[in-house]
């Protein structure tokens, strides 16, 4: 069996929670394989609506196992208080989710440095969650990280109080006040409750399933935050390409089946980085309002733009993106001329290409389209679609050279069209 992949395209926040969600009804098994509680996945049905950082977006289907593999970074306070929201509508979280061993552990101290970090960098900072990722995947690549199956070890106390003594170490050298204790009795309250749920060597359970099973990998944040293709410094530190399921499950490419792309129909980002067809005028804070671009964990405003068809091809070639996903086409509804960006100018030369200095001048060229005035948030079907907006996924498919087969206009599980 294969291992389908669903990914963010752009900058994150492309409406990934509810297309996993909507998908993992044809599968048993969901599984995120990078990221960590920097993520924010949205799902709407029911009338309720959730959010999750990092538990796997088939929690709610009943027959689903949802793995948390090794390439995630797991912050135990912050997992606990998740699956015990959940837990209160019912569902056996413990029953429906397993955990990697090789996933490392975010400690409260790795918090305390994502801060000092980010302040040390003053009006050049990346725009950290604050959530400790960086400093959890810099110990990771250095070789002192605390992983997941370490909390079985008779040593780990030693194991976590040495490596605190270095965070501390270097917080004192940053100037960074702080308490470095203050959460440490949750911390050692939620490892407890970590204990409850089967851990599992990622690598060989996830292989073994894929023999009798297709299995769905959620990856978290976009496609141009990836630590090696994305705007460098501006990206993320783990790999948000298809190449990144791979590594963080512990799957050989020839397992991966189909790659579906997720983008929205206009742009955002959190944080800083470049932005090539962000706008500054009213068309920008129309488009925050009417698609609630307000981060769901950090709860920050994003930062708005027309779609940039030229970062989204570069996004489709990097993980060979099989079938593509549109979300909030509804959001363009009321606007009389809508913009695509098709090409760059860069530094006064045309490309199609996304440059490799992050800091360059990037003009944004656009091809414009008549707006089709119509509430697509009724339609169900795709005969239903206005002319103008099938006009405007065609010239999309054309350009990426992809087909877009889900077509999503609306938050709940029914707002959306099947191609």
């Amino acid at each position: 069996m294969a291992l389908d992949v669903v990914l963010g395209l752009q900058w994150g926040d492309e409406g990934k929670g509810k297309i996993v969600d909507v998908l993992a009804g044809r599968y048993p098994a969901v599984a995120r394989f990078q990221g960590g509680p920097n993520a924010g996945h949205s799902l709407h049905f029911e009338g309720k609506s959730f959010v999750l950082r990092s538990i796997p977006s088939g929690i709610f289907r009943k027959d689903a196992i949802n793995i948390v593999g090794n390439g995630v970074v797991l912050d135990p306070i912050t997992f606990k208080q998740e699956c015990e929201n959940i837990e209160k509508t019912g569902v056996p979280v413990r029953d429906r989710i397993v955990i990697a061993k090789k996933a490392h552990l975010i400690l409260p101290t790795h918090r305390l440095l994502d801060a000092a970090n980010e302040a040390a960098m003053g009006k050049g900072k990346i725009g950290s969650t604050l959530k400790g990722i960086g400093p959890t995947y810099t110990d990771k690549v250095s070789r002192n990280g605390l992983r997941v199956g370490d909390i079985l070890a008779g040593n780990f106390l030693e194991r976590y109080a040495s490596l605190k003594n270095k965070h501390v170490r270097q917080l004192q050298q940053m100037d960074f006040k702080c308490n470095p204790d203050a959460e440490e009795a949750a911390f050692m309250e939620a490892v407890g409750y970590l204990k409850q749920f089967r851990l599992v060597d990622c690598e060989y359970f996830v292989n073994q399933e894929l023999k009798t099973k297709s299995i769905l990998a959620e990856g978290a944040q976009g496609s141009m935050l990836d630590i090696d293709y994305g705007s460098y410094p501006f990206v993320t530190s783990s790999s948000t390409a298809c190449a990144g399921a791979c590594i963080g499950l512990g799957v050989a490419p020839s397992k991966i089946g189909h790659v579906y792309g997720i983008f929205k129909a206009y742009c955002t980002r959190v944080g800083s980085g470049p932005f090539p067809t962000e706008l500054f005028d009213g068309t920008g804070d129309r488009l925050r309002e009417i698609g609630h671009e307000f981060g769901a964990v950090t709860g920050r405003p994003r930062r708005t733009g027309w779609l940039d068809l030229v970062a989204l091809k570069y996004a489709v070639m990097l993980s060979g993106v099989t079938d593509l996903i549109m979300m909030k086409s509804d959001c363009l509804d009321s606007f009389e001329t809508i913009k695509v960006c098709t090409s760059y100018k860069v530094d006064g030369q045309e490309t199609d290409q996304v440059p490799f200095d992050t800091y360059a001048h990037i003009e944004p060229v656009y091809t414009e389209f008549k707006g089709w005035n119509t509430d697509l948030t009724w339609c169900r079907k795709e005969s239903e679609l206005p002319e103008e907006f099938r006009n405007y996924i065609g010239f999309m498919e054309n350009y990426l050279g992809v087909p877009i087969r889900i077509i999503s206009l609306g938050p709940d599980r029914d707002a959306t069209i099947m191609r």
